[in-house]
């Protein structure tokens, strides 16, 4: 399946604007499109919406670094990020530090950063929107 890709698709219950600035602090991410119910051509279906949803965000795409991910407020409530967690590969120590620190700020760690046998230095957490990461630094294999 040439030119094929799979990009994250976050659904954060009510809380995507406050995710979005939280990433945007966290990790540099850059917001390319941003669409509020009350943006749409077309009305959302008759009790689709909570009162106040039409502010909400329909759907998002940012950046993280060169990944593509995409979110939105959702329209049912409770986020439940269970069964995956998102991998973000850093270049250097300093840089997993920084990152895990602003991600952990609110949130819940599983595995403080450490040495493993496959990295120098690797770290899981979840945020405070209950998104799992795992935060790892890049190495080259032996050539």
């Amino acid at each position: 399946m040439p030119n094929t890709c799979i990009e994250p698709y976050l659904f954060f219950s009510g809380r995507c604007e406050e995710a979005l600035d939280f990433y945007r602090t966290a990790l540099g991410a850059q917001v390319e499109i941003l669409l509020r119910h009350k943006d749409s051509p077309e009305p959302s279906p008759p009790g689709m919406l909570p009162p106040g949803g039409e502010n909400k965000i329909m759907h998002t795409t940012f950046r993280i670094g060169t990944t593509t991910l995409m979110a939105s407020d959702g329209c049912q409530e409770g986020a439940g990020f269970s069964g995956f967690s998102l991998s973000l590969s850093v270049p250097t120590e300093a840089e997993a530090d920084r990152a895990f620190a602003a991600l952990a700020d609110g949130g819940q760690v599983q595995m403080s950063l450490t040495k493993t046998f496959w990295s120098p230095c690797f770290g899981m957490l979840t945020d405070r929107f209950g998104v799992g990461w795992m935060i790892t630094v890049a190495t080259r294999p032996s050539q």
